[in-house]
């Protein structure tokens, strides 16, 4: 039977068994070997304030229907998850498509998106390109799509060699980020509440790391000769992070809004600096690269950079687990992302 972690209300999470998916040409069944936890998405989803519960997204106008025009799904909602790394089991064979060079095979380790469950069912076109390479730890392929999320960001910000950039926020992404920061030569500043996340930081690169508050804008323009910041990145998903990183640039910098943000923009104030600095605010989002790169970069570019990365040490994503569950016990796992996650960095689920 395979295992699906089931969100059947807020706050409340089962596991239920399905029997295995028989497949069909061209498909590719895949063991889990585990699975990690989005500490922001899932837990709007756990939470039960996702806007995928009150509303539909159409993807051909790129809009948002409310109830009245559409029909949301609701729960419960089974095998949330973005982040899954697993061994090839079984291959379907396809006579009617033409085989590609990088099409996995049986024993492959591979990584994707198939929730969390202890199987998954994809097509081989699916998982093109998604082979993990000899030597890296299994467990790396959880943080393939975080860490494609966080590059972006990156590249959003269009960091130099001399550019400063606050990024606010140390969860996983933030962290990654961070060390994307660096690797481009940015001088970076991190902030977080959590003093663990803060020393991560500075392990990761940060040169500075701070705290949020209200002395955050004037100890940033103390550390930049009252200049400010060239860029800053936000990824907690906090509406006061957002006010926090249009304060902490200077004038005509840019804002890079990457965080999960949900309801109302409650605290954020556009007549303050944004608007007599002029700030910039620029949306990032892991359904596509910065406009200006699209002509070289595109979503897959973006997770075998962050593949070669990973294989390459940089950087050991394993010292962001902080917590494993067995799948049985993801109901344990969220509870402690929702009561305790200061606790927390990656939770992973071992199926």
């Amino acid at each position: 039977m395979t295992q699906v972690v089931r969100f059947a209300a807020p706050h409340r999470v089962e596991i239920i068994e399905t029997s295995p998916q028989p497949l069909t040409p061209g498909q590719v069944r895949v063991r889990t070997v585990a699975t990690g936890i989005s500490a922001g998405t899932e837990l709007t989803a756990y939470r039960g304030t996702n806007p995928y519960l009150t509303s539909t997204w159409d993807p051909d106008q790129r809009v948002f229907q409310d109830a009245a025009t559409a029909t949301p799904p609701g729960y419960p909602l089974d095998g949330w998850g973005y982040s899954e790394v697993g061994e090839v089991v079984e291959v379907a064979a396809d006579p009617a498509r033409t085989p590609q060079d990088d099409d996995v095979a049986v024993g492959d380790v591979v990584w994707g998106i198939w929730g969390h469950r202890s199987e998954g069912v994809l097509s081989q076109d699916a998982l093109r390109g998604h082979r993990l390479p000899d030597g890296l730890d299994p467990v790396a392929g959880c943080f393939v799509r975080v860490g494609a999320i966080a590059l972006n960001a990156v590249l959003a910000a269009d960091l130099n060699p001399g550019s400063t950039v606050v990024v606010l926020g140390q969860g996983v992404i933030g962290l990654l980020a961070t060390r994307f920061a660096t690797l481009a030569g940015a001088r970076v500043i991190a902030v977080d509440g959590i003093a663990n996340r803060r020393e991560v930081a500075r392990s990761f690169g940060a040169d500075d790391v701070l705290s949020p508050g209200p002395e955050l804008p004037y100890q940033v323009r103390e550390i930049t000769s009252s200049t400010g910041v060239d860029v800053a990145i936000e990824l907690s998903g906090s509406y006061a992070a957002l006010q926090s990183a249009t304060r902490v640039v200077g004038p005509d910098g840019t804002v890079v809004a990457s965080g999960f943000y949900q309801g109302e923009a409650n605290g954020l104030r556009l007549g303050d600096e944004f608007h007599h600095n002029r700030v910039r605010i620029v949306a990032s989002q892991i359904g596509g690269v910065p406009p200006r790169l699209t002509a070289r970069w595109d979503v897959p570019r973006l997770q075998r950079t962050v593949v070669d990365l990973l294989h390459r040490g940089t950087p050991d994503v394993r010292e962001l687990i902080s917590h494993r569950f067995p799948i049985t016990d993801a109901a344990a796992a969220y509870e402690l992302l929702d009561t305790d996650g200061a606790a927390a960095l990656q939770v992973v689920l071992d199926a």
